[in-house]
């Protein structure tokens, strides 16, 4: 199955480790095996490796925060992009990041530059890649309302420019699904330095005070239904300290499970279903998952 990506790893660029232990790229450090792992050292490798994958499932990740990877392990190539996408620039009012940048890193850069409304990417822990993909946001903000175009790779390697109206951004999606994205043009608006950097203290100030930001956890594990939060509607359903294993919603903020020690996958995504059923019976209101899940489900 993988023959052909082993000769390709012998000619490119790109990183490829095989029978790969996905808990080092995961927050929650639980899960399985990936059968590959490629971290993709430029365009032209990652081009490539599309048109040769055939029908090898496939996914890309990004700082690993809200992903889980079941225990089965992912039957797949894993695509992590390297140094090469990690790229930023200001070309007048454009900021043009590559798709591995992390969130935090855009909102230093935008403070740098005096550039306003990224504040709010100070409390995402993700890149910016899985920002666009999922429509990141959080206190009131969304990436939605700041990007002007995108640019991706689609499977057969061909490269495209996606504007912002073309990407039907909702509440955490879009309709990326299995182009990658390579980069992103930010509309970027002149403010003052010192207002910008007040809001993102005040965000980071939020964020410690509320999150369990210190601990093992994939961030916000569930989407807020509509004209709810889901945390509130879980801990009125009674789960702040529910625990399967070593799985734990947090004290903290019980849209959070904390890896307490040694949990594993199963442990996490059962105790995200006793959640979900708790939150049912007692609201009659189903939660959507806002961590991704990949592998198989035995």
């Amino acid at each position: 199955m993988y023959k052909k990506i082993l000769e390709l790893s012998k000619s490119l660029k790109s990183k490829f480790i095989f029978d790969y232990d996905t808990k080092n790229i995961t927050w929650f450090k639980a899960g399985g095996k990936a059968d590959v792992y490629c971290l993709v050292d430029n365009i032209s490798d990652l081009q490539i490796i599309l048109k040769n994958i055939e029908n090898i499932p496939f996914v890309v990740v990004g700082a690993g925060s809200n992903l889980l990877v079941r225990d089965s392990g992912y039957k797949g190539i894993i695509i992590k992009l390297g140094k090469m996408f990690n790229n930023i620039n200001l070309n007048n009012s454009k900021i043009i990041a590559g798709a591995s940048i992390l969130d935090s890193n855009l909102s230093k850069f935008a403070l740098l530059n005096s550039i306003k409304n990224l504040e709010f990417y100070s409390g995402i822990p993700g890149s910016i890649g899985g920002a666009i993909k999922m429509n990141a946001g959080c206190f009131g903000y969304e990436t939605k309302d700041i990007v002007n175009k995108v640019t991706i790779i689609e499977k057969n390697g061909k490269i495209k420019n996606l504007e912002n109206k073309s990407l039907n951004f909702g509440y955490r999606n879009s309709n990326i699904n299995e182009e990658i994205i390579i980069s992103v043009e930010f509309n970027a608006e002149y403010g003052e330095k010192d207002l910008i950097q007040k809001k993102i203290q005040e965000i980071k100030d939020i964020r410690n005070r509320s999150q369990p930001i210190k601990n093992k956890t994939g961030g916000s594990t569930f989407k807020n239904p509509k004209n709810y939060y889901a945390a509130e509607l879980i801990e009125k359903s009674g789960c702040k300290g529910l625990k399967v294993g070593d799985a734990i919603v947090s004290n903290k903020h019980s849209n959070f499970i904390i890896n307490s020690n040694n949990a594993s996958a199963t442990d996490i995504e059962n105790l995200g279903k006793m959640i979900v059923d708790k939150v049912y019976k007692n609201f009659n209101v189903i939660l959507d998952w806002e961590i991704k899940i990949i592998g198989e489900d035995y």
